[in-house]
C-alpha cells in the first residue's frame, strides 16, 4: 500500500517561513537515547505519515516542488523505518496534478491513501476505518466547510456530490483523507486527462468520475479536523494537540 504525501504547494497562506509549510513545528515528540528521553519539535507532516503507517503504508511517497529539497533532508529515505520515495512536480498546477506525479509507481493492485501534510485531525487510526476495495474518503465535522471540500452522502453514506469551497454547502462534513485500490487511482488519472478535465481540485475531479457512472463512500469516522495552512489553524492545532484530540474542530 502506498501513501502519497502532495507537498508541492507554496503554502502562500503562512509565508514568509524558512523552510516548507509541511515542516512547520506542530508539538513535540519524545525520543529515547542512551542519555535518556528527549523531547524535540514535531514536523506537523509526521502526524500524517503515521496515520498512513498505522493504517497499512508499506511505502510513502512525498509529491514536492524544485525548491522543497528540506523535505528531502528532513526525511531521508524513511520514516519509522517505511520506505521514502520522493517524485518532483515541475510546477505547481493543483492538488489532481501533484497526486499524479506518483502513477507511475503505483500497480493497479495496489491500495493508495492520500493525505494533506499540513493538517492534524484524529481519532489516529482513521485511515485504517475506510473499507478496501473502493473511493472512500474519511469525513469530518468542522466549523466552517465552506472553506473545505463538503461531502454530500445519502443515509448509506454513498457519496452523492462534493461541494468545493461552496459559500453554502449542504453538509458540514469535509474530507480529510482518502483510499482508493490502485485500478481506481489510474481510472481517475485517465478521466483527469482528458482535455475538457484537468480539475485542480480532487473533488471536481470526483463529481466527474460520480457523472460517468463510479462511485464513491463517505465515512464520518473523524472527529476532529485542523488545517494548520493560516495562523489561527496553528493555533487550533497547538490546543487539540494540548487536549490530546479531545477538544473541538
Amino acid at each position: 500500500m502506498w501513501g502519497i504525501i502532495p507537498a508541492a504547494g507554496r503554502g502562500s497562506r503562512m509565508q514568509p517561513l524558512a523552510f516548507s509549510k509541511e515542516l512547520l513545528p506542530v508539538g513535540t515528540r519524545t525520543e529515547m537515547h542512551l542519555s535518556g528521553a528527549v523531547e524535540r519539535p514535531r514536523a506537523v507532516s509526521e502526524y500524517l505519515l503515521e496515520r498512513m503507517i498505522l493504517a497499512g503504508a508499506k511505502r510513502l511517497c512525498f509529491v514536492i516542488s524544485p525548491g522543497k529539497s528540506d523535505i528531502l533532508e528532513y526525511y531521508g529515505a524513511a520514516f519509522q523505518d517505511v520506505p521514502i520515495v520522493y517524485v518532483v512536480q515541475p510546477a505547481a498546477a493543483g492538488l489532481c496534478d501533484a497526486i499524479f506525479c506518483a502513477a507511475p509507481l503505483v500497480g493497479a493492485d495496489e491500495d493508495v491513501l492520500l493525505g494533506l501534510p499540513d493538517t492534524v485531525w484524529f481519532p489516529e487510526n482513521g485511515l485504517a476505518q475506510l473499507p478496501a476495495g473502493e473511493l472512500a474518503f474519511l469525513l469530518f465535522p468542522v466549523e466552517h466547510p465552506q472553506f473545505f471540500d463538503a461531502v454530500v452522502t445519502d443515509a448509506s453514506g454513498a457519496v452523492l456530490r462534493i461541494e468545493v469551497k461552496q459559500p453554502h454547502p449542504a453538509s458540514s462534513l469535509v474530507w480529510g483523507a482518502v483510499r482508493m485500490p490502485g485500478r481506481t487511482f489510474h481510472s481517475l488519472r485517465a478521466l483527469w486527462l482528458r482535455p475538457e478535465q484537468r480539475d485542480e481540485y480532487l473533488g471536481t475531479l470526483t463529481n466527474a468520475w460520480l457523472a460517468q457512472g463510479g462511485s464513491a463512500v463517505g465515512v464520518a469516522a473523524g472527529t476532529h479536523y485542523v488545517d494548520t495552512g493560516t495562523p489561527h489553524g496553528f493555533r487550533q492545532a497547538l490546543r487539540l494537540l494540548d487536549e490530546g484530540g479531545s477538544t473541538g474542530s
